[in-house]
């Protein structure tokens, strides 16, 4: 990709508005699906295993001096491992302090901590509250679904440990800080029954993630001419969508409704808006979107790093800049797709194939377009019974 040929033509970078800090790098879990540690790349063993104090400070003037340069008057920061509650309470609290003084007032940060949830008690919580930092986690539906993937390195299911800190996390003392779950889907478990454990713990948000994989490599139970995934996903929808009031947020479906009525998309996963997010190792280097570990090992990787590098250097940085020009990324056969512009090619990572890279479709091409289809059928008619209501 010619960059400079790019901006001669008028293209100009989208700013990074979201930072992803990986402030631990290892995790008390052995997930089976987990792309930072069972998938292509296995570069987290070559970092530390925590963000150093003086990383930690040099990255939270990298994002003040990003922000302030292209009046960004707020940004969200999330941090992010492995598993970071591995960090300690002592660190965490180091790292939010640096970065509010280094950002505000005249730069907001929105922080948030995204957890397995397993060491979730009343100091982390606690913390937090007195931080402003709001808290994911990471859950799997029922007991058994959760347990079948998301296990310690003994083979013990983790859902107990996970439902005892959400439970927590959901009680009224901290009910604020809970900014949402994230769900794998899985072909052997019934979505409705997921899409019902999860609202057990009324969550204001849910993020329903598809395993990673691609072309090379990929997910389990993907069959070239099926669409099973798609399956599971509209069934979610339909239970999700005809509840007789909203009952959560699910962000994958918020953004295909929203896609299909015209307006841009909020996530890399769906539409054609630019990515605006990038990651910081625990060393201080300067990655692209993590999920890019799933495709081939180096795939995430920059020659940047936070100590000799600003974060404009990396908007210029071709792999980049592939996730930020919408339509002239695709390849051909979604170029001529008529739902290009709502699936957008669906998530970068799950394009990949070797020679072609990633201008491909998404290994879950029938399966998104199975679920936008439904998705514009329902909402059409349901905008149709509005006009004759009328």
């Amino acid at each position: 990709m010619d960059v400079e040929d790019l901006l001669a033509r008028g293209w100009r970078p989208t700013p990074f508005r979201e930072f992803v800090l990986k402030v631990h790098s290892r995790c008390n879990l052995a997930c089976d699906y987990c792309y930072m540690y069972e998938m292509a790349d296995q570069g987290w063993r070559d970092q530390p295993r925590r963000m150093a104090r003086p990383v930690v400070e040099r990255v939270a003037e990298r994002i003040a001096e990003h922000a302030r340069a292209h009046g960004r008057g707020r940004v969200d920061v999330i941090l992010h491992g492995g598993e970071p509650l591995l960090v300690g309470l002592d660190h965490l609290r180091h790292t939010v302090q640096v970065l509010r003084k280094a950002n505000e007032p005249d730069v907001h940060i929105d922080l948030r901590l995204q957890t397995n949830g397993v060491l979730l008690d009343t100091h982390f919580l606690d913390l937090f509250d007195d931080l402003g930092v709001r808290v994911g986690v990471s859950v799997d539906g029922t007991r058994e679904d959760h347990d079948r993937h998301r296990r310690r390195f003994d083979g013990r299911g983790t859902h107990a440990e996970v439902r005892a800190g959400l439970e927590l996390l959901g009680s009224p003392r901290y009910r604020h800080l809970m900014s949402g779950l994230l769900t794998t889907v899985d072909l052997e478990s019934d979505p409705v029954a997921t899409y019902e454990a999860l609202l057990e713990f009324a969550p204001p948000t849910v993020d329903l993630l598809l395993p990673h994989g691609n072309w090379d490599t990929p997910p389990r139970g993907w069959t070239p001419d099926g669409a099973a995934y798609g399956a599971w996903l509209v069934a979610a929808f339909d239970r999700w969508y005809h509840a007789p009031r909203r009952e959560t947020n699910i962000r994958l479906f918020n953004e295909i409704i929203r896609l299909v009525l015209g307006r841009p998309s909020r996530t890399e996963s769906v539409g054609l808006s630019p990515a605006a997010l990038v990651v910081v190792e625990t060393d201080g280097s300067i990655e692209q979107v993590d999920s890019l570990r799933s495709a081939y090992d180096g795939a995430a990787a920059t020659p940047l790093h936070t100590l000799t590098h600003a974060f404009d250097q990396a908007l210029y940085l071709p792999s980049v800049a592939a996730r930020q020009i919408g339509a002239r990324a695709l390849g051909p056969t979604c170029a001529a797709c008529p739902l290009a512009r709502v699936c957008g090619g669906g998530l970068y990572p799950h394009r990949y194939r070797s020679g072609s890279g990633f201008r491909n479709p998404s290994v879950y091409c029938r399966d998104l377009y199975r679920l936008i289809e439904h998705v514009r059928q329902t909402v059409a008619a349901d905008v149709a019974r509005l006009r004759e209501g009328r």
